[in-house]
């Protein structure tokens, strides 16, 4: 049964559900992540049936070129958007940090679901169990498709060589495991955890040797803007500081345009109301860097900054059960960061990285 751009079906005893369809992609750990979101909203929408349709994106299919060099923005979103622009899904579920802080217009995120732990995680060849970055030996080749891994950790372990290193999850640790091409490779450790792999962790990477990317470790629900219903349904979804931090990591990386292609990398961190960002840029080699940290107050007065919407995106994400005037300074404090480092010349160290990007 359809109804405008809705579907409906009838079980055997002539009861009417609402049908949602689920965009997702195809790997394991997508499939993962998108069936516990479907399995929240089935305990709480009890009467609604999900369908889980899966796809292959871009990034999904071209597998032989480093992510910074296919220069596409949305190459892990682009044909679940479609779907979703068609009617053929109502919710993409994505992982945060794939997601372009400016998404196409029609769209919005409507729920930022608890990040999981969001730093990186190094996993060693079995055969230097044991060991940790500091100790592996002079000239090991760490494997990472990450600019912005490859920056921070060529200037904090200089005696390691990087080279890049495609494939979803499984692809990249088969490829360790089976050859002898890498000593060890970055992944989320997000990812890890989900898929199971925990044991494969041999060290996290704390802040002062490699801060994490934009969103990671965030799982994001995209909806067509319109969909009101839609939008109200997921919105139980978002957590409260997982919001505040993204929106701040999202207005930081959308004022310096960065994306892919260019080393920007955040911490952020919300204690005692107060909201904490550390944001920086780096050249390709990480010997050149700018890194500064702001906070902000995420206490509400009450009284909203200059009476916004409360429908209102920011940088893409609508959460109107959260207080507009907590986003407004998390948004803010991102672009005040950016200006800063802006003020301090990272718009040179992110051109000239882009350029000799361009150019490997």
């Amino acid at each position: 049964m359809e109804e405008g751009p809705y579907k409906y079906i009838r079980d055997g005893n002539g009861k009417v559900s609402r049908v949602v369809r689920i965009g997702t992609r195809q790997s394991q750990l997508a499939r993962i992540q998108t069936d516990s979101v479907a399995a929240t909203l089935k305990e709480l929408y009890s009467d609604v049936h999900l369908e889980i349709v899966g796809m292959t994106t871009i990034g999904d299919k071209i597998l032989d070129t480093a992510l910074s060099k296919i220069g596409e923005k949305s190459l892990f979103t682009k044909e679940l958007e479609n779907a979703l622009e068609k009617n053929e899904v109502d919710l993409v579920v994505h992982s945060l940090k794939d997601l372009p802080t400016t998404l196409p217009p029609g769209f919005t995120i409507g729920a930022v679901l608890k990040r999981e732990n969001p730093h990186d995680a190094v996993v060693l060849h079995p055969k230097h169990k044991g060991k940790t970055l500091e100790t592996l030996s002079e000239h090991s080749v760490i494997g990472t498709s990450s600019l912005r891994r490859a920056a921070q950790l060529k200037k904090r372990f200089p005696h390691l060589d990087f080279k890049d290193i495609r494939g979803n999850l499984n692809t990249r640790l088969k490829k360790l495991d089976e050859k002898d091409d890498f000593a060890a490779i970055i992944l989320a450790a997000a990812g890890l955890r989900r898929m199971g792999w925990e044991n494969r962790i041999s060290q996290i990477l704390m802040p002062e040797d490699c801060m994490y990317a934009v969103g990671q470790g965030a799982l994001a629900v995209e909806v067509r803007a319109r969909d009101e219903d839609l939008l109200e349904m997921v919105s139980v979804l978002h957590d409260h500081d997982t919001v505040l931090r993204c929106i701040a990591e999202r207005a930081f990386l959308r004022r310096l345009e960065g994306g892919c292609s260019v080393p920007v990398a955040v911490h952020t961190e919300l204690k005692d109301s107060q909201l904490y960002l550390t944001g920086a840029v780096y050249s390709l080699d990480g010997s050149d860097s700018l890194k500064e940290t702001m906070q902000t107050s995420i206490t509400a007065t009450g009284k909203s900054l200059e009476g916004v919407d409360e429908q209102l995106q920011r940088v893409g994400v609508t959460a109107s059960k959260i207080s507009g005037e907590a986003q407004d300074r998390a948004e803010r404090l991102g672009t005040d960061l950016a200006n800063l480092l802006l003020s301090k010349g990272a718009k040179e160290i992110l051109t000239v990285a882009r350029q000799l990007n361009d150019a490997r």
